[in-house]
């Protein structure tokens, strides 16, 4: 039986994801969902033209929930829109639970085996919610998280190092925000330790405000998190088993539990196959419960469904 993708949301992140894992041939189905239908089957149509000069045959479709049933991995990208030109990611949280609580309980009914892959902001609170809406194994939820924020620290520290970019093995983990932090204490190319020198603090600090700074210029960002979330859905559809720093539900990870934050986890067919511990400082141990902190607040002045 073929690989089979579901898309709800069909903006900027969703159409480009939809495109990346055509470009890329990852399913044998992809299904596109839209709150406006009439968005979801202009999109479908586009891309079954591009499909045409693919090496593979793929069927593109949209629909509804029923048309979802059975899929292998469903990505969450459907989101509110909020004035402004690089509003806060947490500005979207009482809207995108709404978008949440209308959707994920009918999707998960229809596929309860998939995988669910969450991209919409902000994405700790959201990957919580889904895993809460939705009855799933906690290892079926994968948020987005820090992945994207990592590969933008790692391209920037690439230019600095003249190293290829896969040979940068660095990430930051703890909240897709403000919070976030970078695990210098683990970061290392070739086997030899980066230092924690000024330099990778201040790389960190551009990737950090990278995706606002694309925000402002061309009012969204979608290209790189469309690679990033094809690269989760990648290691789930090959059972490729990738260590990726991905948002997911902690159980006394450093203390910390009850919370969805990035954290290295070994990702395949199941979903969350293992979560690393690496040998973090006690700074980062600290910065880790901050973000836990800030993520947990947010999730109690949500209704009660988010927590």
């Amino acid at each position: 039986m073929g690989q089979k993708v579901t898309i709800l949301g069909c903006g900027n992140v969703g159409t480009t994801l939809a495109y990346t894992l055509l470009t890329r041939e990852l399913a044998d189905e992809i299904v596109l969902v839209n709150r406006t239908p009439e968005r979801a089957e202009g999109e479908a149509a586009d891309l079954r033209h591009a499909a045409a000069f693919a090496q593979r045959k793929m069927r593109i479709t949209a629909g509804s929930v029923e048309e979802s049933r059975g899929s292998d991995v469903v990505a969450i990208t459907a989101s509110i829109s909020v004035p402004g030109p690089a509003p806060d990611r947490m500005a979207f949280a009482d809207g995108n639970l709404g978008i949440m609580r209308e959707w994920i309980p009918s999707l998960a009914a229809a596929s309860p085996d998939a995988v669910f892959v969450v991209v919409s902001n902000p994405v700790d609170v959201m990957t919580f919610v889904v895993g809460r809406l939705s009855g799933l194994p906690s290892r079926q939820i994968i948020g987005t998280g820090t992945l994207i924020d990592s590969g933008r620290w790692r391209s920037l520290m690439s230019d600095h190092l003249q190293i290829h970019p896969d040979d940068v093995r660095a990430y930051i983990l703890g909240e897709h925000g403000e919070t976030q932090f970078p695990a210098l204490s683990v970061a290392a190319t070739g086997g030899q330790r980066l230092d924690s020198g000024p330099i990778h603090r201040t790389l960190f600090e551009q990737a950090r405000q990278a995706g606002a700074e694309v925000y402002r210029r061309k009012g969204y960002t979608n290209f790189a998190i469309g690679q990033a979330t094809a690269m989760i859905i990648a290691s789930i559809l090959l059972d490729s088993r990738r260590t990726l720093p991905v948002s997911v539900l902690l159980d006394d990870w450093f203390g910390v539990s009850d919370v969805c934050l990035s954290v290295p986890a070994i990702i395949g067919r199941r979903g969350v196959l293992r979560q690393l511990r690496p040998q973090l400082t006690p700074d980062e141990i600290e910065q880790l419960r901050t973000s836990a902190k800030h993520v947990r607040g947010v999730l109690d002045r949500l209704s009660p469904a988010a927590g």
